[in-house]
């Protein structure tokens, strides 16, 4: 859903902003008490701490949907995420349970950078080019038309956890691999797997064109010319001034981020790569962290025993990820309560359908 469609969702009722948050923590919890297993709220990682004190699990998009998908208990899923996220709770869930996003507005700039009209413009081309040699993948971080695309056309979804194996594996497939929508993540995967950067082009959907230096033939990996907002923002600057401010800190950071960061950080790797990194440091070490600020906050929260910093200080949360607040929540909760569903995300069974071959051909390989 772009920023039009979601201006176009209804709006919160005003007395959710005259409540006080005693209030509506009081009510949250009395819903959920009343509903018990019948309702189930999936936190993402990057959610603010209002709502995710009632999370009943946290972890990343396609972790919380599969946990989602495996509680058959649950009537309604509440998704404290984003747009893509619910949407593929709602492939993966039975058609009797309904997921809802408690502010439409919770999206991805990064899934928005690629939607479907621009991608079937650009296979068209790239087919022309390069005849059938070319597997599609896309990161989960993705819109459900554009895992569908890639269902239909013999590719697979990946997560920055399973990246390297599902790129590998594509490599089985065919000659080469389109990678959507996030640039960074499959440039560096695919740098990891022996790929030279010679042997990586890009696609811009804004101008259709291929960017590219030297013979077409040699290109291995095509990269949709996408990126994370967030992640983009830390730059090798943010590692030379810790380097030189904190010379004994650990530089960890996200593959969301560009080549040239990963390559001047000490570790790099998935959410859950970072969170359990943090987990089984020993007490009193030192770590800058390149990712979301909300998660970077509650892990210094978590671990007061290690000197923790984000690698860039003046990075603000995402805004579209950081959406849900506690008063949508309690809304979409109370409307439930009433019988009422707002904000329910339905993906059409066509397109729900080839979206679950992309998802199963990466699941089969986990």
């Amino acid at each position: 859903m772009n920023i039009l469609e979601a201006a176009q969702t209804a709006a919160l009722p005003a007395r959710y902003q005259e409540m006080t948050t005693a209030e509506m923590e009081a009510r949250v919890r009395e819903i959920k008490e009343s509903f018990g297993k019948t309702l189930f709220i999936p936190g993402h990682h990057y959610q603010k701490d209002e709502v995710m004190q009632f999370s009943d699990a946290a972890g990343d998009s396609l972790q919380l949907a599969q946990v989602a998908a495996g509680n058959k208990d649950a009537k309604y899923i509440v998704f404290c995420g984003v747009h893509f996220m619910a949407e593929t709770a709602d492939i993966l869930t039975s058609d009797e349970q309904v997921v809802v996003l408690p502010d439409m507005r919770a999206g991805c700039s990064m899934a928005d950078m690629a939607d479907i009209a621009q991608t079937e413009r650009a296979w068209t081309k790239l087919q022309e080019l390069f005849g059938d040699t070319i597997l599609p993948l896309t990161y989960v971080n993705s819109t459900a038309a554009i895992k569908a695309f890639c269902g239909r056309n013999g590719g697979a979804t990946v997560t920055s956890s399973n990246a390297k194996p599902m790129v590998a594996w594509a490599f089985t497939q065919k000659e080469r691999i389109l990678f959507l929508p996030d640039q960074h993540l499959g440039r560096n995967t695919a740098y990891d797997l022996g790929v030279p950067l010679e042997q990586m082009a890009v696609w811009d959907p804004h101008t259709d064109t291929l960017q590219h230096e030297g013979p077409l033939e040699d290109i291995r990996v095509i990269l949709w010319k996408g990126h994370c907002s967030v992640h983009e923002n830390f730059t090798v600057k943010n590692i030379e001034y810790v380097r030189k401010t904190h010379p004994e800190m650990n530089i960890l950071v996200h593959p969301e981020c560009s080549r040239e960061v990963v390559a001047a950080s000490d570790y790099a790797g998935s959410t859950k790569y970072i969170i359990d990194r943090i987990e089984q440091a020993p007490s009193g070490s030192q770590w800058a962290i390149g990712t979301e600020m909300n998660l970077v906050k509650r892990m210094i929260a978590g671990h007061p025993d290690k000197h923790i910093i984000s690698l860039n200080p003046y990075m603000c949360p995402c805004l579209t990820m950081n959406r849900i607040d506690l008063p949508h929540l309690l809304w979409a909760l109370e409307s439930l309560e009433q019988g009422q569903e707002v904000n329910v995300i339905r993906v059409p069974q066509d397109v729900a359908a080839e979206a679950m071959l992309a998802l199963e051909r990466m699941l089969a390989r986990a």
